[in-house]
């Protein structure tokens, strides 16, 4: 998969792709990543990419010329052009599973009061947002995108079943997870993880994630088929949470 990022401040990538399991992707292939400095495509003397907003306010706005030009120069066919933006759709597990089916994401970082509407309506395919909140540049949010998407490709990860058994993507938060020791200050691992059994291990993970969502996440339940067993579950720990 290539990922390509536009920006203002290339070099903020560089620690973020030299270590652990996204570099070890980069140098096997399984992903590519290029940030593209903006501030050379700009035709002003100085090579600004911002300018005061038309109709006066606080702030500056990023010019569209330099950022269309830059998106046409890096653009390929059937790449998809996502501007970081927190009035996007937010994104989701789901979203980055659907953007990790593509062969190249690029990925354009705003700055300053925000992105001039025409370089939108021009060479911007969606908004997307990483929360409800605001960031001094895009290029944190990119960075999140980049790590949700790039570890959904096959090989990233190594262990697909990773993937397969974490928050959100089985529609319930994960269980809890131990390791060694059994025993730590006084806290013990759950004997159910200690007996081989694995159809039990199973079962116990499930009922854990169930537990987990009810009581951070409960509106997450109404998506998840459940057994009647499963439900009986929810409607008793309903019964507790509604007790006096």
């Amino acid at each position: 998969m290539r990922i390509t990022a536009l920006t203002i401040f290339p070099h903020i990538f560089d620690s973020f792709l030299s270590e652990s399991i996204l570099a070890r992707a980069c140098q096997r292939g399984l992903i590519s990543f290029e940030a593209v400095d903006l501030r050379p495509f700009s035709d002003r003397k100085h090579k600004n990419t911002d300018d005061d907003p038309f109709g006066g306010g606080a702030g500056m706005v990023m010019l569209a010329q330099p950022v269309v030009d830059a998106m046409e120069a890096v653009a390929s066919p059937g790449c998809r052009r996502i501007y970081l933006s927190p009035r996007g759709a937010v994104l989701t597990q789901k979203k980055a599973e659907e953007l990790s089916q593509l062969e190249h994401l690029v990925l354009l970082c705003g700055h300053y009061e925000g992105l001039d509407q025409r370089a939108i309506d021009l060479c911007v395919d969606e908004e997307l947002s990483i929360g409800d909140y605001i960031l001094t540049g895009g290029e944190a949010a990119a960075m999140v995108v980049l790590d949700a998407v790039a570890r959904l490709v096959p090989g990233v990860l190594g262990n697909e079943e990773s993937a397969e058994e974490e928050s959100f993507t089985s529609g319930l938060l994960e269980y809890p997870q131990y390791t060694r020791p059994r025993v730590f200050r006084g806290l013990e691992v759950p004997g159910v993880l200690l007996n081989g059994n694995h159809a039990q291990i199973v079962k116990w993970r499930r009922e854990q994630a169930l537990r987990v969502t009810f009581e951070r996440r409960p509106e997450m339940l109404q998506s998840v088929p459940l057994t009647a067993q499963e439900r009986a579950l929810v409607r008793g720990w309903e019964k507790e949470r509604d007790e006096p």
